[in-house]
């Protein structure tokens, strides 16, 4: 079993880094292969609602990063997602990439188990926390719960590391993700069966 973890973050090694490593050290210690993919600081193009995926199966758009992500997705069991607090929401390049990712490559995610984690200064991990949330519960993607809402404070560099109880909140939220995956693997349930979908704009 395998749970990507996306660093959200612009600095490949700073405190969302530290955070998504020690919920990947648990995921590790449950037996669960990790990969930490850091988005990187080059600007990310957005989804431009063309619906070309419709007819693709993938977005129209063909980026290295992109691809990258959405290629790791294909053996992936899990998914954790990371990313420092910006006004009160997630890094924008990344969610132009979720927003992409997500709506071109949902049959990659669905059924999933998935976590959200903010890191922030001060305030604003919450809405963070809620934003990235919505990615998931919109897939029918399972959410992974952990003792507190997932978040750890930092600003500098290495800040992270002096947040005791965020860090022990991610190491939690690991041993709560391999729990579910162990749990799906070991049988479980079938997928429940989907009704045809229904869509309805509320302009006509």
């Amino acid at each position: 079993m395998k749970v990507l973890l996306i660093n959200g973050s612009p600095h490949k090694e700073g405190n969302t880094y530290i955070a998504l490593s020690e919920v990947a050290k648990a995921l590790r210690t449950n037996g669960i292969e990790t990969e930490i993919v850091s988005i990187g600081a080059k600007a990310v193009q957005g989804c431009i609602a063309c619906h070309r995926c419709y007819e693709l199966g993938r977005c129209v758009f063909d980026d290295a990063l992109y691809n990258k992500v959405r290629e790791k997705l294909e053996d992936t069991d899990g998914i954790v997602i990371g990313s420092p607090v910006y006004y009160a929401g997630p890094n924008g390049s990344l969610c132009a990439l979720l927003d992409r990712l997500f709506y071109s490559s949902s049959h990659l995610l669905q059924y999933k188990p998935a976590a959200a984690v903010a890191v922030c200064r001060r305030g604003g991990a919450s809405a963070t926390f809620d934003r990235l949330n919505k990615y998931f519960t919109i897939t029918n993607m399972p959410v992974v719960s952990s003792q507190y809402w997932n978040s750890v404070h930092g600003r500098q560099p290495g800040e992270a590391l002096q947040d005791e109880e965020g860090l022990q909140t991610m190491r939690t939220l690991g041993n709560n993700m391999a729990w579910i995956l162990k749990s799906l693997k070991s049988g479980g349930q079938p997928l429940p069966e989907r009704e045809p979908g229904i869509m309805t704009n509320f302009i006509r």
